[in-house]
């Protein structure tokens, strides 16, 4: 066990928010690398995240996969709703540029944080679909358990009672349900499938008394949507 692990491991709040907090982290700073460069901070950004869950697996008993019709059925009416829902709810960037176009602008984001994220268009057809199968892969293996484990698992349990490792995982209050669904819903750009798909995963973690199932149907509606995005060119949802 080297040192970092060692730490992780001492300390039950380290070990689920610490890969989620560095794969956050990353996120922002992806777009400040070029409209090329992204990319490739991406394909790293993952890489990171994948290594930080590989760490913390033995620590965090309840990041275990579990495969049951609820979770498959929840994760593709979660899909439905956010594709369903494109173009009727406006989304944050929408509701921010108002807000932006309302008064003066102090600054500008670099070019890339307007820029669609399509790597076809970035790279053609060969790299371009090696980076369509990381982001896909990205946010179908990768994003949930990393989002699970820090919202369901740590979130949820912390604003319940700050020992949260008191609380059993299943256990149902509305305070943490919706303080934690907002939470989730509102870091996302389209906010009220956000809301709504974080419902959905909470309600079964509450139901089923586990994580896998949530992180099971986290990873359906990443998959479907990312296959989505591909498909139909649907590039503004990444």
């Amino acid at each position: 066990m080297n040192l970092l692990t060692a730490r992780l491991a001492n300390s039950p709040v380290a070990a689920r928010v610490a890969p989620f907090i560095t794969f956050l982290a990353l996120t922002f700073c992806q777009d400040y690398f070029g409209d090329a460069g992204r990319y490739w901070f991406y394909l790293a950004k993952t890489l990171i995240g994948a290594w930080m869950l590989w760490m913390v697996r033995g620590i965090v008993q309840e990041m275990r996969w579990k495969l049951s019709w609820e979770a498959v059925l929840a994760g593709i009416a979660v899909f439905v709703l956010w594709v369903g829902l494109d173009q009727i709810v406006p989304t944050e960037r929408e509701l921010w540029g108002k807000v932006g176009a309302a008064g003066a602008n102090p600054g500008s984001p670099p070019p890339s944080l307007a820029a669609a994220w399509n790597p076809l268009a970035q790279f053609g057809h060969g790299t371009g679909w090696f980076f369509c199968a990381v982001r896909v892969l990205g946010m179908t293996l990768v994003v949930p358990p990393l989002e699970e484990v820090f919202y369901r698992s740590f979130l949820y349990r912390w604003i319940a009672r700050p020992d949260f490792a008191a609380v059993p995982l299943g256990q149902f209050a509305w305070k943490p349900f919706l303080i934690a669904v907002l939470i989730f819903g509102l870091a996302h750009n389209e906010w009220l499938p956000g809301i709504l798909c974080a419902a959905f995963y909470q309600g079964l973690v509450c139901w089923r008394k586990r994580l896998g199932d949530a992180m099971t149907a986290h990873a359906v509606t990443n998959f479907l949507l990312g296959v989505w995005v591909v498909w139909r060119g649907a590039w503004h949802f990444w």
